[in-house]
């Protein structure tokens, strides 16, 4: 299974969707877009398969989407993509696309709506969390 992570190594819940792919067998592409950048087909692209819009997908914590003015009632989702593609941190994460859809995955677990493999050992998170992957077997 082809899995691409939109990743954010600083971020814990992106580190955490990480391990959990990997645990569960997967070698995914990780793509750093704090690095790359994004460009507006390709975000576009990842909202409309995620069901999300430049508002959904917003970062409004740890970004400067407030000194920019972005969560300010009425501000239009194509300012808001502008200022994604200018400010890539803006762009919540992770977002995770395979064969079964793409999905912004917060929290981590909502990853595993999109494997075809559980991870074989419990898993915990960074922060000591157990996850509980039995609502996820099928």
């Amino acid at each position: 299974m082809n899995i691409v992570i939109h990743h954010n190594p600083d971020c814990g819940t992106s580190r955490n969707v990480l391990a959990l792919v990997e645990a569960c067998g997967y070698t995914p592409i990780i793509i750093e877009y704090l690095k790359e950048g994004w460009t507006r087909p390709q975000l576009l692209g990842l909202f409309a398969a995620a069901n999300l819009t430049p508002r959904t997908a917003l970062r409004e914590t740890k970004s400067p989407a407030k000194d920019l003015g972005l969560l300010e009632p009425g501000v239009s989702d194509e300012t808001i993509l502008q200022q994604m593609l200018q400010h890539p941190v803006l762009v919540n994460r992770p977002i995770v696309c395979t064969p079964k859809g793409v999905r912004l995955c917060r929290p981590s677990e909502m990853v595993l709506h999109l494997l075809d493999k559980l991870p074989a050992e419990p898993f915990l998170k960074e922060d000591g969390t157990l996850l509980d992957v039995g609502p996820f077997r099928t």
